[in-house]
């Protein structure tokens, strides 16, 4: 089936720099495009043609009302639209308005982040699971902005465990918080990002905004709040315990970890491995969880996560073999007579 596509004015923008949104249209979709002076023809099968032609409406309707993507969000929103049949870039468009804090909007850009942020706005407890760089902890602070900004709920909580990487807190210098500051940084990067600094410190001065090591998390009951537990690979089964149980009415809780790098001492079980043990048929709870291909940092990020990948794959099927094999052990011959 061949279809052809006035060109309307600024749809250049949909192509993307050198056409590459194109190109993920057409492998996404497995259709062809031909440029021509005035029009666009799609060629491929009939399902697949239709899907390329709402694109193409989708972005014309987008652009009259005055919503104006940005190259990477565009990029991003096309490579969920060619890959999950049931989502038009219109749909995604207007839930990332939804999920907008002054002139940001969150939009996913992959599938496993799209299901992520449905998943934080359908449920009251999810877990994020996967390797840095795929976005859980950013998304899920950006969720939590958006929360507060559209008053769905007073105040956000940021917790992460502050793991003594060889020196004990009371050892190093300066207060309680100039101590374990360094532990939640990666907490502050986020907000600074998402919000202008001036507000940040605002609601961190009113307590609307509270970022905390886990461990002041223990006695409370957290009602109308957005509470991200940071690194939960690294709290104890205590520690994860005391924090599922913290949620109170009107709250949403995300734990977000990567299980490939646990700094615990070997003696103790991580928290996080044990809820995905204890926890993963409980009605309510949604567990996500992202692949290499989620990464949304430099690309050289997402070959360095495939690597390390590789090699625990290659050093668990070492584990696997036998002994003798493992340590390249042979029988000596017998002895001749």
């Amino acid at each position: 089936m061949k279809k052809n596509i006035e060109l309307v004015p600024n749809v250049q923008k949909l192509f993307g720099t050198r056409d590459e949104n194109l190109q993920i249209m057409e492998d996404g979709l497995n259709i062809a495009i031909d440029l021509k002076s005035d029009s666009v023809q799609i060629e491929g099968a009939p399902r697949d043609v239709a899907r390329a032609e709402q694109i193409f409406t989708d972005f014309e309707s987008l652009g009259r009302n005055g919503q104006d993507l940005s190259p990477a969000e565009l990029n991003s929103m096309l490579k969920v639209v060619t890959e999950d049949p049931s989502t038009t870039l219109r749909g995604l468009a207007e839930a990332g308005k939804q999920r907008s804090f002054g002139k940001r909007q969150v939009q996913p850009k992959s599938m496993n982040q799209r299901r992520y942020l449905d998943a934080i706005e359908k449920h009251d407890m999810v877990f994020g699971i996967g390797p840095a760089g795929t976005g859980k902890t950013y998304l899920a602070v950006a969720m939590a902005v958006s929360a507060l900004t559209n008053k769905k709920v007073s105040r956000i909580i940021l917790a992460r465990p502050a793991v003594e990487a060889g020196e004990r807190l009371g050892f190093l210098p300066g207060t309680l918080q100039e101590k374990v500051d360094p532990y939640l940084r990666p907490l502050y990067d986020a907000l600074y990002d998402l919000m202008d600094q001036e507000r940040v410190d605002r609601h961190l001065e009113k307590n609307v905004i509270e970022i905390a090591p886990i461990a002041f998390m223990r006695g409370r009951t957290l009602n109308d709040s957005f509470i991200i537990l940071d690194e939960a690979q690294n709290t104890t089964s205590e520690q994860m315990k005391m924090f599922v149980t913290r949620l109170g009415f009107n709250s949403k809780a995300v734990i977000t970890g990567d299980i490939t790098q646990i700094d615990l001492p070997n003696t103790r079980r991580s928290g996080l491995l044990e809820a995905m043990d204890v926890l993963k048929n409980v009605d309510g709870i949604s567990f996500n969880f992202f692949g290499e291909e989620d990464v949304v940092r430099h690309h050289l990020v997402q070959r360095i996560v495939r690597a390390y990948d590789e090699r625990t794959r290659t050093q668990q099927m070492a584990l696997e073999l036998p002994r003798d094999v493992r340590e390249g052990e042979q029988q000596e011959p017998p002895l001749q007579q």
